[in-house]
């Protein structure tokens, strides 16, 4: 029996209605507060030599916007390393042409009203931060019906890659996050996380896993890595030609890693303490008492990192060194410059969080994914936004993006208190402060 052709029109309002609720939702998550607005304003009412700029500013705009429909003059052009507008169509074909030179320039505009001088360099900075995630969401390039490549690529399937795309979109409102690797590629212990280890101790908290080492001789101090507690463990222990864990056995190093217990509930009271004492202490006493030394190596990765670091500095405070040495990788200790992540974590957000979590409860781990996805947009978002649902191509197989996504939930008094703490306060690099 010949297969039944797909219904265009419904899978086409479908992936725009899907295109239209992943923009929405994006913005709605964006903390821009009327009080940022009002200074904006403010500052762009400030004086008679403002006005006149931003009359100024908006006249050239409205000159180039003409000059665009008329297509005489210059019309803006994608930066270099924009990928969005390669595809030849959006230069071949009038309608687009013009529909991507209208946005640039929006965008242009946009970025100049977001800089214009008189306010608060804090302010500023979200303003412009958020300025950025409203222009990225708002590209043509997001919509199936403004999107060239999307219209040929379903020209030429019969509409077949537009079901694709349907499909997949559901798929993904199922999971509760946008697919950005083939995650049925991977699974721990098949293909990732495959270096041979063994769970020799846990609590309610953690579980600690021992890799031995694959020499005759084994060096005199095993490793202990503490991993971040916002995803799953096997970061540093991927396919087993990246795999760090893997390195360490074949160089004669008893390796131990923590294992962070994705928190339900009953777990949603624990805080920074609990983490260092349940996860960090009990490991290193687990680790020493089983290879029998007196002191190990440590290494942290990202937050685990800041977690062992502060650890450690509770160690030494009651004159106990437990570890020889201490390795960090991408863990901050001083939060000074926390680049955009910023823009999220102000004083009335962590109030609210304080308030939220003030009896406990549990943070979802994807809320963090999708918060760190954010500061690139275009490429963790709106670029799978594109190639998942809008021409219905599967994402590639990348270990390391099954691993970002790969989750795990924390205790809601935790990430309050490292919010306030590190993030806000940058009271970590201020001894005895904690």
């Amino acid at each position: 029996m010949p297969t039944q052709p797909p219904d265009i029109d419904a899978i086409l309002q479908q992936l725009v209605a899907a295109s239209q609720s992943h923009a929405t939702g994006f913005m709605q998550s964006m903390p821009l507060r009327d009080a940022d607005i009002a200074e904006i304003n403010r500052a762009l009412l400030a004086s008679p030599e403002q006005c006149r700029k931003l009359a100024d500013l908006q006249q050239t705009y409205l000159k180039q916007w003409i000059s665009i429909l008329r297509n005489d003059g210059e019309h803006p052009v994608p930066d270099s390393g924009d990928r969005r507008f390669s595809s030849p169509e959006w230069t071949d074909i009038a309608w687009f042409n013009v529909m991507r030179s209208l946005y640039l320039l929006n965008s242009r505009y946009i970025d100049a009203i977001a800089a214009v001088p008189g306010v608060a360099p804090e302010t500023r900075r979200r303003l412009q931060f958020f300025s950025r995630q409203f222009i990225d969401a708002m590209s043509p390039t997001n919509n199936p019906v403004t999107n060239p490549q999307s219209i040929v690529r379903a020209i030429r399937s019969g509409g077949e890659s537009l079901a694709r795309g349907a499909k997949a979109f559901a798929d993904d409102l199922a999971r509760g996050h946008i697919s950005m690797t083939d995650e049925s590629a991977f699974k721990p212990g098949r293909n990732i996380a495959v270096t041979p280890g063994e769970v020799i101790f846990e609590n309610e908290l953690i579980q600690l896993l021992q890799y031995r080492a694959q020499t005759e001789q084994v060096s005199e101090r095993p490793l202990l890595i503490v991993p971040p507690f916002i995803n799953k463990y096997y970061i540093l222990d991927l396919r087993p030609e990246n795999s760090f864990v893997r390195y360490c056995v074949e160089q004669g190093v008893t390796t131990f890693m923590i294992s962070w217990r994705n928190v339900s509930e009953s777990l949603g009271h624990l805080g920074w303490d609990d983490y260092m004492a349940m996860g960090v202490f009990e490991a290193i006493d687990a680790a020493r008492n089983i290879s029998g030394t007196d002191s190990l190596n440590a290494l942290g990765y990202c937050v685990g990192g800041t977690l062992l670091a502060s650890a450690l500095a509770v160690k030494e405070a009651r004159s106990e060194r437990p570890v020889h040495s201490l390795s960090l990788l991408a863990s901050m200790l001083d939060f000074s410059d926390v680049g955009e992540i910023r823009s999220y974590v102000d004083e009335a957000y962590v109030r609210q969080c304080e308030h939220d979590f003030s009896a406990g409860g549990v943070v979802a781990g994807s809320q963090l994914t999708n918060a760190f996805a954010s500061l690139r947009a275009n490429e963790l978002v709106w670029h799978f936004v594109v190639n998942n649902y809008l021409l219905g191509k599967p994402p590639p197989a990348f270990d390391l993006l099954y691993w970002n996504t790969d989750s795990t939930n924390l205790p809601g008094p935790l990430y309050a208190y490292y919010l306030r703490n590190m993030y806000l306060e940058n009271r970590l690099r201020i001894p005895g402060s904690l």
